[in-house]
């Protein structure tokens, strides 16, 4: 049975690029067809490009390459459920961080392989959920001492134009169209029927 080698490459937002990773999967020889990437958040599993290497494209007896252990997950539960998926289905990880991950063992030496790789995976693990816990205390302790200085949080409040009451009043009367109404109180459209709505329960 023929057996293939995949890539995954993740970054987690559109903004960010995924060449250092690429290029490391290159120089191990990587086609362009086998790599697959997302441009999604690590918190969880559901992202496009890795639910279809997993339900679609990965067989038994194949290999999926990474180039970090928290491209899978920055979840620890996550990381472990992925590696036991990959074990009970015969599918072999290289992490190209783990350099142990990506030796090739006589036959028979398959177990310190696996010995060695446990540790590394379960440390490492431990350290993507701890990074990731560190990073939300950072961000509550930033919307706590942003609250402190009296900053307001989310969006902006809705506020009224100076013209409002005439521009409104013309076009309750309906002397000028909805969208006129808009451009003259420099308004969107969401914006503009709220307003509507707060002069009306008024």
């Amino acid at each position: 049975m023929e057996t293939r080698t995949y890539y995954y490459a993740r970054v987690s937002s559109k903004e960010q690029n995924l060449d250092r990773q690429i290029e490391a999967f290159k120089a191990l020889g990587a086609d362009e067809r086998d790599i697959i990437t997302d441009k999604e958040s690590g918190k969880d599993l559901n992202r496009t490009g890795y639910t279809a290497l997993k339900n679609a494209m990965l067989r038994r007896g194949d290999t999926l390459v990474v180039k970090s252990l928290d491209r899978l997950s920055r979840n620890k539960a996550d990381i472990k459920n992925e590696l036991q998926f990959f074990k009970d289905n015969g599918i072999r990880l290289k992490v190209i961080d783990l350099p142990t991950t990506m030796m090739e063992l006589p036959v028979g030496q398959e177990w310190v392989f696996e010995m060695v790789n446990n540790i590394l995976i379960e440390v490492l693990g431990t350290i993507a959920e701890q990074e990731r816990e560190t990073t939300k205390k950072r961000q509550a302790e930033g919307i706590e001492a942003a609250k402190k200085k009296g900053k307001r949080l989310g969006r902006p409040a809705l506020v009224f134009p100076e013209n409002w009451k005439a521009v409104y009043a013309e076009w309750k009367e309906g002397k000028i169209t909805a969208k006129t109404a808009m451009e003259m109180t420099d308004t969107k459209r969401t914006s503009f029927y709220k307003l509507v709505q707060l002069t009306e329960n008024k």
